[in-house]
């Protein structure tokens, strides 16, 4: 079994990036790191320090991950099966806010990538 192949497993790399769902955990994922990142360290470094590069560099770099995402949710909303519109919903509203992509992994899509079935409010 490959690394990729991880089926249902928190071990190395549990995203398949070949499927709908894992395209938009992984870069829901990539996206929120890249906000935390934006906001702890690349501000900081902007108003404390007067470095704005790392702001343009690590903004550009969110925005266009923010992008993808919204690709990604939308895409597996119009391709796939039994996707619900208040999930997409859920994954474009938790990347809106720090740590709401870690919150909306956590609650939405890790369950639904491990079988369980959520019923959204």
């Amino acid at each position: 079994m490959g690394w990729t192949e991880c089926p249902k497993s928190d071990h190395i790399w549990p995203m398949n990036f070949s499927t709908a769902l894992g395209r938009v955990r992984l870069l829901g994922l990539i996206e929120g790191w890249s906000f935390v990142l934006l906001i702890f360290i690349a501000m900081p470094l902007k108003y404390l320090a007067d470095q704005p590069m790392a702001v343009r560099i690590v903004g550009m770099a969110h925005g266009v991950l923010f992008l993808l995402l919204i690709a990604a949710a939308l895409h597996a909303q119009v391709n796939e099966d039994k996707w619900p519109l208040k999930r997409t919903i859920y994954i474009i509203l938790g990347a809106l806010f720090p740590f709401g992509p870690f919150i909306v992994e956590a609650k939405v899509l890790k369950p639904l990538a491990n079988g369980v079935r959520l019923r959204l409010p």
